[in-house]
């Protein structure tokens, strides 16, 4: 005669612990202000951009509404815009 064996399954609960700079794909965490026509020339040519909050960095993705605005970037254009 043949044992029974006897089996169980048990969930073990993890936190979420992903972090939240990264992404999945190349999305930046923030989308930064930068001037139209320096958005078109690295946009055609490559040529690295200058936001107004300072950072440099190539053109790659195009901001949809209500993607995250870099914080800085925010408050130096809100004090231009008086």
């Amino acid at each position: 005669m043949i044992g029974r064996v006897s089996t169980s399954t048990t969930t073990i609960e993890r936190p979420d612990v992903r972090d939240e700079t990264s992404t999945t794909d190349d999305t930046p965490k923030f989308f930064h202000y930068v001037k139209k026509d320096q958005i078109i020339d690295s946009a055609v040519n490559g040529r690295v951009v200058v936001a107004l909050c300072g950072e440099t960095f190539p053109v790659t993705k195009q901001a949809r509404p209500g993607s995250p605005v870099c914080p800085d970037c925010e408050r130096v254009y809100r004090s231009l815009r008086k």
